[in-house]
């Protein structure tokens, strides 16, 4: 993962206190109190002694000025919650030495600043606050949201003390209000921008196993057309339409039905197509723009099932189709790519990532019920974040009914 540090820092100091590379993306924040007027100096000077055994990945001074001590590349010793570190930027605050904790204006609203910086660095719209303990740990972030923790959660201390912590609520809501934050949901392919290859894959394999169950078009070939035509989310058209295959504004004549596109939402750019004899020709075009890489995924599966030549389907034969090659082969045959070479590219794509293992597989069918699912998953027994998706996805279950019943059973 390409993670970066916030450009508000006017003083760095690199503390040894730390545990390396995360084990986990970003999508918290756990704001402290310090106990105590401090400079981003002398704040840093403390988390320099390997004797201090602690450490923050930012420190707010008494006159608002930010200081980094450890990367967000990497967890800080803070929270007194290995799990929550890994996934927390966390932010000591001067304040106050006694019950409140009272912060000053300065350092609110640097608070308010520097949590904008983070959650845009990272991909995220909303700021979230969840004052149920219970419900905030159990609760998975959409991609776009982030969610604020509290030390107290962790340890017996008051963390980030009355004063802060009273007014976390409002915190979210200043934070997310700036962040212009969207009715629209789903995961945006902004958020895929600083990701590694891996970490792609990871992120949205789960997506296309769901998407398979729809459609009945294989995971892996769908996946390989992702990676190939938006370059792992990062291409132009992705990054600016959510549109991760290249879909055109008119297609096949539009004789087709389940479009889930809008109709009349475009983005224009130029685009290379490849010609019989090899050559290429450059043109402008208007692309499908999408809300969410969901409704991209959608779209170019409906499209997929339903184009036509004529009265027949372009690409009869790959509902229900199980052997990738074979499927590429009829996408491919079907008039759906230009380029001589795209079955070879598709299928070297699949083979290297492995990525047969996001297809739906036939197995038992003795299934948990969901209320089942989400007491265990209350219990800690299929994990957290991304590793719970993948988990139930994989399992065969829906990840999305199981986590509404989870947050059901905790409001």
């Amino acid at each position: 993962m390409g993670y970066t540090n916030s450009k508000l820092v006017v003083y760095k100091k690199l503390s040894p206190n730390h545990s390396g590379k995360r084990t986990h993306a970003i999508d918290r924040i756990t704001p402290h109190c310090v106990v105590g007027q401090c400079t981003a100096e002398g704040l840093g000077s403390w988390f320099a002694k390997t004797s201090t055994q602690a450490s923050s990945n930012y420190g707010i001074d008494k006159d608002g000025r930010v200081g980094l001590y450890v990367e967000e590349k990497n967890r800080s010793w803070c929270s007194s919650s290995n799990a929550n570190d890994q996934r927390a930027v966390t932010i000591e605050c001067a304040s106050d030495t006694k019950e409140p904790y009272t912060m000053n204006s300065k350092v609110y609203a640097t608070l308010v600043k520097l949590c904008v910086d983070i959650c845009k660095r990272n991909g995220k719209k909303k700021l979230l606050w969840i004052s149920n303990k219970s419900k905030a740990l159990n609760y998975v972030p959409k991609s776009d949201e982030m969610i604020l923790t509290v030390h107290r959660w962790f340890a017996n201390k008051s963390c980030p003390g009355n004063w802060l912590y009273s007014r976390l609520g409002k915190l979210a809501t200043e934070v997310t209000k700036q962040l212009g934050s969207s009715t629209a949901s789903g995961l945006k392919a902004s958020s895929l921008k600083d990701l590694s290859d891996a970490d792609v894959i990871k992120k949205v394999g789960a997506l296309f196993t769901a998407d398979m169950k729809k459609s009945g078009i294989l995971a892996s070939v769908s996946l390989a057309q992702f990676i190939l035509e938006s370059g792992y989310g990062k291409s132009e058209l992705a990054q600016k339409a959510n549109n991760c295959f290249g879909m055109k504004k008119s297609l096949s004549g539009n004789t087709w039905s389940g479009s889930v596109w809008d109709g009349k939402s475009v983005y224009t750019k130029k685009t290379k197509e490849q010609n019989k004899d090899g050559s290429y020709t450059t043109i402008t075009a208007d692309f499908r723009k999408y809300p969410s890489v969901e409704d991209s995924i959608a779209d170019h599966s409906a499209y997929l099932l339903g184009a036509k030549n004529g009265s027949k389907k372009r690409y009869a034969g790959l509902k229900g189709c199980k052997e990738y090659k074979k499927a590429a082969k009829i996408i491919k045959d079907g008039g759906y790519a230009t380029s001589l070479t795209y079955v070879d590219k598709l299928c070297s794509i699949i083979e290297k990532w492995k990525l047969t293992q996001y297809d739906v597989k036939s197995g038992s069918s003795s299934k948990k019920s969901i209320d089942t699912l989400a007491k265990e998953v209350i219990a800690g027994k299929w994990g957290n974040g991304e590793e719970r998706k993948q988990k139930l996805t994989a399992a065969g279950y829906d990840y999305n009914a199981v986590q509404k019943r989870v947050n059901e059973m905790l409001s």
